[in-house]
């Protein structure tokens, strides 16, 4: 069975396309104005009082020890209100005391711990104290169905307006529109003279309707083969949809008939029926005028240069493989030189590069006198995580510990593995008694932070120890500095780990702080 294109005179056309205004026109306005209620605020406000009465009617029933209460007002509220889908009492570190719904399967709280309008908590106090909380699930503000969304009043509304609009438009344009015959005849040797022109061209009176089409510009498309004199030319889908025109930007014709000159270099794809490239023609437009200058119509003449645009098409396709490569080249430069320059685990900088940088660097700081700072760290007990609990929680910690150390570094600042669980932080520009504050925050945050992010071992503790040296005790290169602040690094190993130790010069002479 062949389905058969549906196909809409003019006039439907023109109302569909006034509808989509009316409809552009009205969001428009709604969302400038705000005509339709935000049922998402609404929905907040309400839904937010329900919570906050719940809760403290929960905090009142708590302090009297009356569970069956509690437990009977949680099914009236989940009864009486039909957007609640479930609501739970539930304590503070501990499980559900009370609930009404299926809870269990419908609460999905956000990770962040706050509310969303479908998801909402509210703390329960106690004494002045954060007892526990009150959960809720609620149904999503917007359908969840296709049945729902055909009954939103929103959309039936939009429905409404546009089948009301179509109505009274085609009517409306049924009755302004009508169809009117050429004013003039053309003479047969005038068409005969048009039809040898290799170019298409058409005439048009001052209404736009076709007083004579040649025999090229039939041939643009099946549509045309017919006869076309006195047909407005807006009848011509096939013509007047490749120009998108609009009441600010006309079809090329009537601009140069209301401006009463010519028209050229519009541009003009027609598309012909079971093939796949169009015809791309230039259109030109001469108003017509008589001897008293009165304008009489419009000369449309239509160029082909559908092989032009081939040919510029096939080039500008091998410009942009061209373009393609040349990305392609630049994207697998930029990750060859991440691997030759990164720890694959870590992502901080590898020795070679990290020396690579440093030693220019230090030389140059070293000729105009600035300070450059050093900090090695070294995992404590590192062994015993991969021998208690495997390497791959040994590569964990080590991936743990590289983000803490990396959170709090300038751009200037360079990190790098140096080697197993250890790591090297040079600090341009920094006095030693700056180095010695990053160190410390690195340490608190790894003390802090680093065994949380090991979520394969809860509550396994990761410290690591620091040494600082300056290059103002005389380090020749960056070698010679790390190695300082490697000794610096080793007393805090000696004095009892998880410190910063500052190198003086001699190791009964550092200076070390622990964290209490």
């Amino acid at each position: 069975m062949s389905l058969h294109k549906i196909s809409l005179d003019p006039v439907a056309r023109i109302a569909l396309g006034l509808v989509a205004l009316l409809v552009s026109l009205l969001m428009v306005v709604d969302l400038i104005f705000g005509l339709i209620p935000d049922r998402s605020d609404i929905a907040r406000e309400v839904r937010q009082q329900i919570s906050e009465s719940l809760a403290v009617q929960a905090a009142t029933l708590l302090q009297s020890g009356d569970m069956a209460t509690l437990q009977s007002t949680l099914h009236a509220v989940l009864e009486r209100n039909t957007d609640l889908r479930s609501v739970a009492v539930r304590q503070d570190g501990a499980s559900v005391i009370a609930q009404a719904g299926e809870h269990g399967r419908l609460w999905q709280p956000p990770e962040d711990g706050s509310s969303t309008l479908t998801q909402v908590r509210v703390p329960v106090l106690a004494e002045g104290k954060n007892w526990g909380e009150v959960e809720l699930t609620f149904r999503p503000v917007l359908p969840e169905s296709l049945i729902e969304w055909l009954t939103y009043p929103t959309l039936m509304a939009l429905v409404a307006i546009s089948a009301g609009g179509f109505v009274a438009f085609y009517l409306y344009l049924r009755r302004v529109l009508e169809y009117l015959d050429p004013a003039k005849a053309i003479p047969d040797r005038v068409r005969t003279a048009f039809d040898t022109l290799a170019e298409g061209v058409m005439v048009l009176d001052k209404q736009g309707r076709v007083v004579l089409a040649n025999k090229a510009f039939r041939n643009f498309h099946p549509a045309a083969q017919g006869d076309l004199t006195g047909r407005p030319v807006t009848e011509l889908s096939w013509l007047t949809e490749g120009f998108h025109a609009s009441p600010e930007h006309p079809y090329p014709w009537m601009r140069a008939m209301e401006t009463r000159s010519n028209i050229g270099d519009e541009t003009l794809e027609i598309i012909r029926p079971g093939e796949e490239e169009p015809i791309r023609t230039i259109v030109g437009c001469s108003p017509v005028l008589d001897g008293h200058g009165r304008l009489r119509g419009c000369l449309v003449n239509f160029s082909d240069v559908t092989v032009l645009h081939r040919i510029n098409d096939q080039l500008l396709g091998t410009l942009v493989d061209l373009e393609a490569s040349k990305e392609e080249i630049r994207r697998q430069n930029e990750e060859l030189h991440r691997l030759a320059t990164r720890d694959p685990m870590t992502g901080c900088l590898n020795r070679r590069a990290f020396f690579g940088t440093a030693d220019p660097l230090y030389e140059k700081l070293k000729e105009e006198g600035a300070e450059v700072c050093c900090i090695m760290s070294d995992i404590d007990h590192f062994k015993l995580f991969n021998d208690r609990y495997g390497h791959a929680v040994g590569d964990q910690v080590i991936k743990s510990v590289a983000k803490c150390l990396g959170t709090d570094l300038r751009e200037v600042d360079m990190l790098c593995r140096y080697g197993g669980e250890e790591f090297c932080i040079m600090l341009p520009g920094s006095t030693a008694e700056q180095a010695y504050d990053v160190a410390e925050r690195l340490r608190f945050a790894i003390e802090t932070n680093a065994g949380a992010a090991v979520r394969d071992i809860p509550g396994i503790r990761i410290t690591s120890s620091f040494g600082v040296a300056s290059i103002r005790l005389g380090a020749k290169d960056p070698a010679e500095l790390i190695d300082q602040a490697d000794k610096a690094l080793y007393l805090s190993k000696q004095t009892g780990r998880n410190r910063v130790t500052i190198w003086t010069g001699e190791p009964e002479a550092a200076k070390d702080e622990v964290k209490a």
